[in-house]
């Protein structure tokens, strides 16, 4: 449907629904005093633009012309309003004595006051967004901190009145992982669980609950529930990222690498959760290899040629100040990038010994063959020791970094001097 029919067909219905409104006020104005349906009948009208308005959204998002950042953004503000229009109390109030004066002025001031109310009130923009243009911005901004927490008191007064609706518990266990009250999301998943156990978002999202209230172990019942949600919907996002995380925790590097992959042709590539997951997939990728296994995610047209190789060499040293924080099993990664912030060239898993310790990064352990250090005359090198085993950075693993340092060199000194926060 094209914008023309699209705008007139909407004002075709908002003018049918200001008609309907004033046949229920007009005749009780005329008798006694207003009948109390005419505020519900309204409200019923407007939880059903919102449930309209949630499917253009998903619609939307199932077409592409939306990331998932913005349908989560856009799908808390219509749920916050329309659960204030589900919750909010009938006034009660009493009409004064009908006249036809105030029939007539009802009549008259009612289709502006409902035009006005809309242009001020709502989301004009929508109609054109609708019909395939850019969403508007105002559409696509993350819900701040206090949107969410009155959205958790709304949901938490919702499932108090009614605690059989599943839907209910899931959207405020999701709302209370956004601001990662991880126990009270625990708490709702549960509820959720017991009333929607088959629901892949039910599932995934209760795996991670337990994960982050149980220091981020995703063995037992955790992946049980991902493994759950991912034969029930194999595309399931949240499902496939816990799973490529619970593959690297238990340093199965090739089949993290298989997850995340999966994950990230699901995902928008410019946006930055998408970049976050493909570092991650070509870490575990390369930490695949370095390992001696043959099943990392590599075509085999894509393997690394042999020949000249560039290289870059050195030596680990931490200082004096974090010596009594790096633990026997604490892990060692290595890794070359192209910039701070810059996608990895090359990485290594070294064995914990006495500092220093020597390395070497070199074009056998690139990511990818199409980007190896031979490209680059300048990279960043990092170490880091990991607590977990975890190649990505986690809050409290040991960090340092050295910068602009030229492509061949052998006598690269890397002092881990941070604590990461």
């Amino acid at each position: 449907m094209n914008l023309f029919w699209s705008i007139t067909l909407f004002w075709g219905a908002a003018a049918v629904a200001v008609a309907l409104a004033l046949a229920f006020v007009l005749p009780f104005l005329f008798r006694s005093r207003q009948d109390e349906r005419q505020q519900a009948a309204r409200r019923d009208i407007n939880l059903a633009v919102y449930r309209d308005q949630m499917k253009d959204l998903k619609t939307e998002r199932a077409n592409g012309q939306l990331s998932e950042e913005q349908f989560l953004a856009s799908k808390l503000e219509l749920e916050t309003r329309a659960a204030e229009d589900a919750l909010a109390q009938d006034d009660g109030a009493s009409a004064p004595q009908a006249s036809r004066r105030l029939g007539f002025t009802l009549a008259a001031v009612l289709p502006i006051a409902a035009i006005g109310m809309y242009a001020w009130f709502g989301n004009p923009g929508a109609l054109t967004a609708s019909s395939g243009g850019p969403m508007d911005p105002s559409m696509a901004a993350a819900p701040t901190e206090q949107d969410i927490m009155r959205m958790i008191e709304q949901l938490e007064a919702r499932t108090q009145s009614n605690p059989t609706e599943g839907e209910a518990w899931e959207a405020l266990a999701t709302a209370n992982g956004l601001l990662a009250r991880w126990p009270q999301a625990l708490e709702a998943y549960q509820q959720a669980y017991q009333l929607l156990p088959a629901k892949p978002a039910v599932l995934s999202g209760y795996a991670e609950a337990l994960a982050m209230t149980s220091n981020l172990v995703l063995a037992g019942r955790p992946i049980e529930l991902v493994r759950m949600a991912l034969q029930a919907e194999p595309d399931n996002r949240k499902g496939l990222e816990l799973a490529g995380i619970h593959a690297y925790q238990n340093q199965e590097f090739a089949q993290a690498a298989q997850f995340l992959d999966r994950l990230y042709q699901l995902l928008t590539p410019e946006t930055p959760y998408a970049q976050d997951i493909l570092s991650m997939r070509n870490e575990a990728a390369q930490l695949a290899l370095a390992a001696g296994s043959t099943q990392a995610a590599r075509a085999p047209d894509q393997q690394v040629t042999a020949g000249p190789q560039a290289s870059i060499g050195g030596s680990v040293q931490i200082a004096d100040e974090l010596k009594a924080q790096v633990g026997e099993q604490d892990t060692i990664y290595l890794i070359a990038r192209a910039g701070e912030s810059g996608p990895p060239l090359a990485a290594a898993r070294v064995a914990m010994g006495t500092f220093p310790l020597p390395f070497s990064l070199n074009d056998s352990m690139a990511m990818s063959p199409a980007n190896v250090l031979s490209n680059h005359q300048e990279v960043v090198v990092v170490a880091r020791i990991s607590k977990s085993g975890n190649p990505i950075a986690q809050p409290g693993d040991l960090e340092g970094r050295v910068m602009g340092v030229k492509v061949g060199a052998a006598d690269v000194k890397l002092v881990i001097d941070r604590v990461v926060p």
